[in-house]
This record gives structure tokens, C-alpha cells and sequence, in this order.
């Protein structure tokens, strides 16, 4: 379920984020037998024949680790960069509980944050491409979002015309909020204010004139009433 951002400057607007994923890699500078780790620790899967690393799994917090032989490992599957990083310490004391004792200083580095928004509006994808060219390119015969590259923090956006976005590209949070900020005022230029109804709704039927109760093809209880009661006049007077 979406929620109102904390960290993001626009929390006082419509838009709504649904949380970040952050891809963490270290290094723990030490090499490791990947079969040893897989017999001898809980929640571990190792298929040499099919991907040459050891994908191992966390509880608390939530996250999945690629243990390599060489002794690197990426963390993924948490929601903020604190948690990858409290998740890869766990991952080396585990590793160094089956005998491989990792260097002092491990390395750890956010490669990629992914994150997710709604403006909460429609959004007219034709104008915004043909506005800033220089930065968006749409293909909806290929693709069915818009591509929009920022300079400045280096953040690539996915911009859906249900007002969907998919932000990635970005090395902090920070970054993360500070380009959405950059990109919500462009969006709310090329905001969709009349948005066609659906056909056969309720809303289609109120702009084309049709009372809604004649749409599944029933008439109104006040006509079927007058009809009644016209009816048994005309049988009286046959009488």
C-alpha cells in the first residue's frame, strides 16, 4: 500500500511513495568455499550448474544476499540503505561462523536505489516528450512509459501516463527525493484536466445526456408507474 512519504519534500502534495529498494555490494577480501556454506547454514540455496553463487536469505531485516566465491556478495530485497547495511554485517558474521573470516574493514557500497511513486494525476506523455526532447524519449510501440533523464542528481525516470513512477539510477535517498522534487513541477505543467470517462460508465452516460438508469436498458420507476396507470384507464374504457 502506498504511503505519505516522510523523507520526501513533496509529502505536503498529492503524490504518495511506495518505498525504495537499494542493491548494496561488498567485499568481504577473503575467497570461500560456497558448498561448505551451503551444507552448513539455514536458508541457503547453491545450484552450481545453474548460477555460481549462494543466494542466502534474512529474516530480520528481510533481504537476500549472491555470496560469490570471490569473496563478494550483493545485497538485495531491503527498504532503505541502513538495512542493507545492517543485513550485509549479518551476512558476514555468518559466513564467518562457518570459518571464513572476512577482512577487518569490509567495503560496503550502494550501487543502485530503486524507488516508487504516484503523482495521483494522468499525465499527457505526447507533450511532455515533445517538450523536453532533450531529456525524455517514448516509445509506446515499444514501451508504454516515458524515459526521462536527469542531469543533476543522475536519476533515470519511467513516467507512466496513469501518473506511475519508477525512479532509478540514484546513489541516496537524498538523491532519490531531491530529483522527484525537480520532476514534479514538469509533471503537474503536462497534467491531464480532462480525462475522457469510460465508456458505458455511469460518468459517460451523464456527459452524453443518458440517465444512468437507462443504460442496462430498464426504464424509470416514475415512467413505468405513468404507463401502469395509463394502461388501466384505457381498459376502463373499453369496459
Amino acid at each position: 500500500m502506498p504511503y505519505k512519504c516522510r523523507r520526501c519534500p513533496l509529502s505536503h502534495q498529492t503524490h504518495s511513495c511506495s518505498g525504495t529498494r537499494p542493491l548494496l555490494t561488498a567485499n568481504l577480501g577473503v575467497r570461500l568455499d560456497l558448498k561448505q556454506i551451503a551444507l552448513r547454514c539455514r536458508n541457503t540455496e547453491f545450484n552450481p550448474r545453474r548460477f555460481a553463487a549462494v543466494i542466502m536469505r534474512l529474516r530480520e531485516p528481510r533481504a537476500t544476499a549472491l555470496i560469490f566465491a570471490s569473496g563478494k556478495m550483493c545485497v538485495t530485497g531491503t527498504k532503505s540503505t541502513h538495512n542493507s547495511t545492517l543485513a550485509a554485517k549479518k551476512f558476514a558474521y555468518i559466513v564467518e561462523r562457518v570459518g571464513f573470516k572476512p577482512q577487518t574493514y569490509i567495503d560496503f557500497k550502494v550501487q543502485n536505489i530503486v524507488g516508487t511513486a504516484d503523482v495521483g494525476f494522468p499525465i499527457r506523455l505526447e507533450g511532455l516528450v515533445y517538450a523536453h526532447s532533450t531529456f525524455a524519449s517514448y516509445e509506446p510501440e515499444l514501451f508504454p512509459g516515458l524515459i526521462y533523464r536527469l542531469v543533476s542528481p543522475r536519476v533515470v525516470f519511467l513516467i507512466f501516463v496513469s501518473g506511475k513512477i519508477v525512479i532509478t539510477g540514484a546513489k541516496t535517498e537524498i538523491d532519490l527525493s531531491e530529483a522527484l522534487t525537480k520532476v514534479f513541477p514538469v509533471l503537474m505543467e503536462f497534467r491531464k484536466v480532462n480525462v475522457d470517462p469510460v465508456p458505458g460508465s455511469a460518468t459517460a452516460a451523464a456527459a452524453g445526456g443518458v440517465p444512468p438508469a437507462l443504460m442496462d436498458g430498464t426504464a424509470p420507476p416514475a415512467a413505468s408507474a405513468q404507463g401502469a396507470t395509463a394502461g388501466g384507464q384505457r381498459e376502463v374504457e373499453e369496459v
